[in-house]
């Protein structure tokens, strides 16, 4: 009952941020896929590296064994393909899963019908799931269950990369941001769908 407790209250924290970033209206999410607004690239490579990071530190410091934490097995061509169907329904939607609800709670009807959508897409695939199960395996299986493993460094080093590639894309996504005239706000992002105009 805590881990349902506590998961509803992160995830409610979560949802909060991300509807404060504007990350509830499309015309702030969709932006990404034109290369005029990185907010969401941004987020999410900051979110990976502080969780990468932190996992680190807290294995370093007796917290917790990574070895105790689940890692579903890479499949590269399932995971290429279930990565270009949740882009193209991304683009196309304009909301990914957590972002439709953000958007429907606060009060847009198209994330609404964006979640009906993805409960009847849910409904759908649990039901023709057994014949399409092989695509979940598709493609070279990648035996390492983490990157310092499948590249034979350390974690430490990975984490150094992983900064200094988010500290590359923020340089890169802020400049070209400026040249479009700058990300859309959160609340030009709430109030109206329109990208702002060089």
């Amino acid at each position: 009952m805590n881990s349902i407790i506590s998961g509803l209250l992160l995830g409610a924290a979560f949802g909060f941020v991300l509807e404060r970033a504007g990350f509830g209206s499309p015309c702030k999410l969709t932006a990404q896929f034109r290369l005029t607004d990185w907010s969401v690239f941004k987020v999410m490579f900051t979110a990976i590296v502080f969780a990468s990071v932190g996992i680190m530190l807290l294995e370093k410091m007796g917290y917790i064994d990574a070895a105790d934490l689940f890692v579903p097995p890479a499949f590269l061509g399932a995971a290429a393909l279930g990565g270009a169907l949740v882009g193209a329904g991304f683009a196309i939607g304009g909301y990914c899963p957590g972002t439709s609800v953000v958007g429907f709670v606060s009060g847009r009807i198209d994330a609404g019908l964006f979640l009906i959508g993805l409960i009847i897409g849910t409904w759908i695939f649990a039901d023709i799931f057994s014949s399409i199960e092989f695509l979940t395996s598709a493609g070279e299986y990648v035996k390492a269950s983490t990157l310092p493993e499948a590249l034979q460094v350390s974690a430490g080093v990975i984490n150094l990369f992983m900064i200094a590639a988010a500290l590359a894309i923020f340089v890169l996504g802020t400049w070209m941001e400026k040249q479009v005239g700058g990300s859309i706000s959160a609340v030009e992002a709430m109030n109206a769908c329109t990208v702002k105009q060089s």
